[in-house]
Protein backbone atom coordinates (compact mmCIF):
# COMPACT_ATOMS: atom_id res chain seq x y z
CA UNK A 1 0.00 0.00 0.00
CA UNK A 2 1.26 3.50 -0.81
CA UNK A 3 2.77 5.31 2.21
CA UNK A 4 0.96 8.53 1.27
CA UNK A 5 -2.42 6.82 1.62
CA UNK A 6 -1.56 5.87 5.21
CA UNK A 7 -0.51 9.41 6.06
CA UNK A 8 -3.29 11.36 7.85
CA UNK A 9 -2.22 14.63 6.24
CA UNK A 10 -2.33 13.09 2.77
CA UNK A 11 -5.86 11.75 3.39
CA UNK A 12 -7.14 15.03 4.80
CA UNK A 13 -9.42 17.13 2.61
CA UNK A 14 -7.94 20.22 4.28
CA UNK A 15 -4.45 21.60 4.81
CA UNK A 16 -3.04 20.54 8.20
CA UNK A 17 -1.45 22.90 10.73
CA UNK A 18 -0.09 22.54 14.24
CA UNK A 19 -1.36 24.92 16.91
CA UNK A 20 0.22 25.40 20.35
CA UNK A 21 -1.81 26.82 23.23
CA UNK A 22 -1.41 27.16 26.97
CA UNK A 23 -3.76 27.63 29.87
CA UNK A 24 -4.30 26.90 33.46
CA UNK A 25 -6.21 25.60 36.40
CA UNK A 26 -6.04 28.75 38.52
CA UNK A 27 -6.99 28.22 42.16
CA UNK A 28 -7.49 30.26 45.28
CA UNK A 29 -7.90 29.26 48.90
CA UNK A 30 -10.32 31.04 51.23
CA UNK A 31 -9.96 29.47 54.64
CA UNK A 32 -10.32 25.76 53.96
CA UNK A 33 -12.32 26.30 50.76
CA UNK A 34 -10.58 25.82 47.38
CA UNK A 35 -12.01 27.40 44.22
CA UNK A 36 -10.87 27.40 40.61
CA UNK A 37 -11.55 29.89 37.84
CA UNK A 38 -13.68 28.74 34.90
CA UNK A 39 -14.90 30.67 31.87
CA UNK A 40 -17.99 30.64 29.67
CA UNK A 41 -16.87 31.29 26.08
CA UNK A 42 -18.64 33.01 23.21
CA UNK A 43 -20.28 32.05 20.93
CA UNK A 44 -20.51 28.39 22.00
CA UNK A 45 -21.67 29.18 25.55
CA UNK A 46 -19.73 26.30 27.09
CA UNK A 47 -17.76 26.27 30.33
CA UNK A 48 -14.06 25.56 30.05
CA UNK A 49 -10.66 26.38 31.49
CA UNK A 50 -8.91 29.56 30.34
CA UNK A 51 -6.44 28.88 27.52
CA UNK A 52 -5.22 30.39 24.29
CA UNK A 53 -2.62 30.43 21.55
CA UNK A 54 1.03 30.94 22.47
CA UNK A 55 2.33 34.11 20.80
CA UNK A 56 5.48 33.99 18.69
CA UNK A 57 8.54 34.19 20.96
CA UNK A 58 6.45 33.63 24.11
CA UNK A 59 7.12 30.71 26.45
CA UNK A 60 4.25 28.33 27.16
CA UNK A 61 4.43 29.25 30.85
CA UNK A 62 4.14 32.99 30.10
CA UNK A 63 1.26 32.27 27.70
CA UNK A 64 -0.61 30.29 30.37
CA UNK A 65 -0.29 33.17 32.86
CA UNK A 66 -1.30 35.72 30.20
CA UNK A 67 -4.33 33.73 29.03
CA UNK A 68 -5.61 33.28 32.58
CA UNK A 69 -5.17 37.03 33.13
CA UNK A 70 -6.98 37.90 29.89
CA UNK A 71 -9.77 35.34 29.97
CA UNK A 72 -10.40 35.02 33.71
CA UNK A 73 -9.39 38.56 34.71
CA UNK A 74 -6.91 37.43 37.37
CA UNK A 75 -3.18 37.42 37.93
CA UNK A 76 -1.81 34.05 38.99
CA UNK A 77 1.62 32.54 39.49
CA UNK A 78 2.91 29.26 38.16
CA UNK A 79 2.89 26.35 40.62
CA UNK A 80 3.57 23.32 38.39
CA UNK A 81 2.96 21.86 34.93
CA UNK A 82 -0.12 19.62 34.82
CA UNK A 83 -0.52 18.00 31.43
CA UNK A 84 -0.54 18.55 27.69
CA UNK A 85 -3.84 17.80 25.98
CA UNK A 86 -3.74 16.93 22.28
CA UNK A 87 -6.65 16.92 19.82
CA UNK A 88 -7.69 17.67 16.23
CA UNK A 89 -10.28 20.17 15.02
CA UNK A 90 -11.37 21.90 11.81
CA UNK A 91 -11.10 25.70 11.74
CA UNK A 92 -10.08 28.58 9.49
CA UNK A 93 -6.57 29.82 8.77
CA UNK A 94 -6.44 32.90 6.59
CA UNK A 95 -9.91 32.13 5.24
CA UNK A 96 -8.95 28.56 4.32
CA UNK A 97 -10.65 25.64 6.08
CA UNK A 98 -7.81 23.87 7.92
CA UNK A 99 -7.39 20.75 10.02
CA UNK A 100 -5.52 21.74 13.21
CA UNK A 101 -3.47 19.40 15.35
CA UNK A 102 -3.68 21.23 18.68
CA UNK A 103 -1.50 20.89 21.76
CA UNK A 104 -2.65 22.68 24.93
CA UNK A 105 -0.12 22.88 27.76
CA UNK A 106 -1.90 23.25 31.10
CA UNK A 107 -0.38 24.48 34.35
CA UNK A 108 -1.52 24.74 37.93
CA UNK A 109 -1.61 28.44 38.86
CA UNK A 110 -2.11 30.10 42.25
CA UNK A 111 -4.29 33.23 42.41
CA UNK A 112 -2.48 36.45 43.34
CA UNK A 113 -4.97 39.26 42.64
CA UNK A 114 -7.69 40.46 40.32
CA UNK A 115 -11.39 40.07 39.73
CA UNK A 116 -13.06 37.52 37.46
CA UNK A 117 -15.46 40.26 36.28
CA UNK A 118 -12.48 41.86 34.44
CA UNK A 119 -12.28 39.17 31.74
CA UNK A 120 -11.81 40.03 28.06
CA UNK A 121 -14.41 40.26 25.27
CA UNK A 122 -13.95 36.62 24.15
CA UNK A 123 -15.45 35.46 27.44
CA UNK A 124 -19.15 35.78 28.32
CA UNK A 125 -18.52 35.12 32.03
CA UNK A 126 -15.73 34.06 34.36
CA UNK A 127 -16.36 32.79 37.87
CA UNK A 128 -14.85 31.05 40.87
CA UNK A 129 -16.34 27.62 41.57
CA UNK A 130 -15.53 24.66 43.78
CA UNK A 131 -13.65 21.79 42.21
CA UNK A 132 -16.79 19.64 42.36
CA UNK A 133 -18.82 22.37 40.60
CA UNK A 134 -16.12 22.70 37.92
CA UNK A 135 -16.21 18.95 37.30
CA UNK A 136 -19.98 19.19 36.70
CA UNK A 137 -19.79 22.35 34.55
CA UNK A 138 -16.84 21.78 32.22
CA UNK A 139 -17.79 20.86 28.66
CA UNK A 140 -14.69 18.85 27.77
CA UNK A 141 -14.02 15.46 29.32
CA UNK A 142 -10.25 15.95 29.09
CA UNK A 143 -10.54 19.18 31.11
CA UNK A 144 -12.61 17.36 33.76
CA UNK A 145 -9.84 14.77 34.04
CA UNK A 146 -7.29 17.59 34.26
CA UNK A 147 -9.18 19.30 37.10
CA UNK A 148 -9.29 16.02 39.04
CA UNK A 149 -5.52 15.72 38.63
CA UNK A 150 -5.08 19.37 39.66
CA UNK A 151 -7.22 18.77 42.78
CA UNK A 152 -4.71 16.21 44.04
CA UNK A 153 -1.81 18.62 43.50
CA UNK A 154 -3.72 21.53 45.07
CA UNK A 155 -4.28 19.36 48.13
CA UNK A 156 -0.52 18.74 48.36
CA UNK A 157 0.51 22.41 47.96
CA UNK A 158 -2.09 23.79 50.39
CA UNK A 159 -1.35 21.44 53.30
Amino acid sequence: MNDAINNKEARSRFPVATQISAGGVAFRQIGTKIEIAVILVNPSQRWQLPKGIVDEGESIEAAAIREVREEAGILATLVAPLETIEYWYIGNSGGIKTKFHKFVHFFLLRYVEGDVSRHDHEVAEARWVSIDEAIEMLAFKNEVTLVKKAAQLINEVTQ
